[in-house]
């Protein structure tokens, strides 16, 4: 056996979960395969009583140190590399993989770098407004009907995760860029997209899909994405220069 998923590295974040038996049943299954960071963001209905019921009394601990957020986007600033969970795939949403070749990707990712893997609310899953946050998403190969119960794709998860295990690749890959550093790069772009008139006005949340997609598939360092706003910041004074330029000239 090789090298294995840092288990410690992965967090998983129930985005807008409405019922509190999912929330026990999913640290439940956390528990059975030795994931510990539990993370709710902005939860619908947090009833104790009914959370532990499904938890156990095993599993009972890493209810009590779940981690609870009203913003994805603040939860999210720790991580440096981000996964959502869909059942649909699309143009607007972030290149799809499957459990157990994510759980082969995380090897050498999660030696150096914190993982998140979010799931949606039980009735919609994970908007694009949310997804847009991901470096990929992962998909659940069912026969037909593909609505799985939320503690069932955090278990089928959750599984493929804790049997991941690597011959071929012992090394690690390096500490990635997070979350807060990637946002405020994609910020930087757009807003630097904007002035220099890449971007149009009239859709520019198409415009800044692309290019998140784009660059998503690079798994970007945190010296590349620095060296990315240096750029955006060298355009921005060399435009403001040429505005100030052409108004003395006026």
């Amino acid at each position: 056996m090789g090298e294995t998923v840092n288990l410690d590295h992965i967090s998983l974040i129930l985005v807008q979960p409405h019922i509190p038996e999912n929330i026990g049943a999913a640290a439940r299954a956390m528990n059975n395969m030795g994931l510990k960071r539990l993370v709710l963001v902005n939860p619908k209905n947090v009833i104790e009583s009914r959370v532990q019921k499904t938890a156990t009394a095993n599993s009972i601990r890493l209810i009590e140190n779940m981690a609870v957020y009203q913003d994805l986007k603040e939860a999210l600033e720790p991580y440096h590399y981000v996964v959502g969970t869909t059942a649909r795939t699309g143009s607007s949403r972030p290149a799809t993989t499957n459990p157990r070749a994510l759980a082969r990707d995380l090897i050498p990712l999660t030696e150096n770098n914190h993982v998140a893997i979010l799931f949606g609310p039980e009735d919609r899953g994970l908007s694009n407004e949310q997804l847009r946050h991901c470096h990929t998403t992962v998909k659940i190969p069912t026969a037909s009907f593909s609505s799985l119960n939320l503690a069932q794709a955090v278990l089928i998860l959750c599984y493929e995760i804790f049997l991941a295990g690597s011959d071929d690749r012992p090394s690690s890959d390096p500490r990635l860029a997070s979350s807060f550093e990637l946002e405020g790069m994609y910020d930087h772009i757009e807003a630097v997209a904007t002035k220099i008139g890449f971007i149009d006005l009239q859709n520019p949340e198409h415009w800044m899909r692309n290019i998140r997609r784009f660059l998503s598939r690079y798994r970007l360092r945190a010296r590349e994405a620095r060296i990315i706003r240096g750029f955006c910041r060298q355009i921005d004074w060399y435009t403001s220069h040429l505005e100030k330029n052409e108004k003395q000239a006026d």
